[in-house]
């Protein structure tokens, strides 16, 4: 495998994975994921076809009856010097239709929830964002819910060691 060349990730569900943001579930109560395309340049579109996409620091708004999509970093393609290169930081439209973003905006003026990228991947030609409705989670959250995960383990852990070896070592 050339140096700097990244291998493209196929999921179960036909899409190719560009990049994802795995600790948004153990920092956020996922309440409801939608699928969002992207207003993209060019430029944007070729660094996503390397896989060049950091969405870790990113989040959604509505503004002026449209999604926007702010802090993800898409840098410049390497070829794309000077004219037809893109601002890697700029907001980003998302395109969901009218009723999908009234309804967002609604859920989100009740206070407390953020839109969170989850995954950005490609999808028949095009390249969709998976967003979560999310709500923070608090530090004691948290390890209430890794304490919640740790009991689960050892309870599937002693079932699993009764139907092999007929008892509860």
């Amino acid at each position: 495998m050339a140096k700097g060349k990244k291998t493209k990730r196929k999921t179960d569900d036909g899409t190719t994975l560009i990049a994802s943001y795995k600790r948004a579930y153990r920092d956020y109560d996922i309440l409801d994921t939608y699928e969002a395309g992207m207003v993209l340049t060019g430029s944007e579109v070729k660094s996503l076809r390397e896989g060049n996409a950091q969405i870790a620091e990113g989040y959604a708004r509505v503004q002026n009856g449209e999604m926007w999509l702010d802090g993800i970093h898409i840098p410049p393609y390497t070829n794309a010097i000077g004219y037809g290169a893109h601002d890697p930081d700029r907001a980003r439209k998302l395109l969901l239709n009218r009723a999908e973003i009234d309804k967002l905006e609604a859920r989100m003026a009740q206070g407390g929830l953020t839109f969170v990228p989850l995954r950005l991947y490609w999808k028949e030609g095009r390249v969709k964002m998976e967003l979560g409705l999310a709500k923070g989670r608090t530090k004691g959250d948290k390890r209430q819910r890794l304490a919640e995960r740790d009991v689960e383990r050892e309870i599937t852990t002693a079932i699993n060691r009764a139907n092999k070896y007929g008892d509860a070592r």
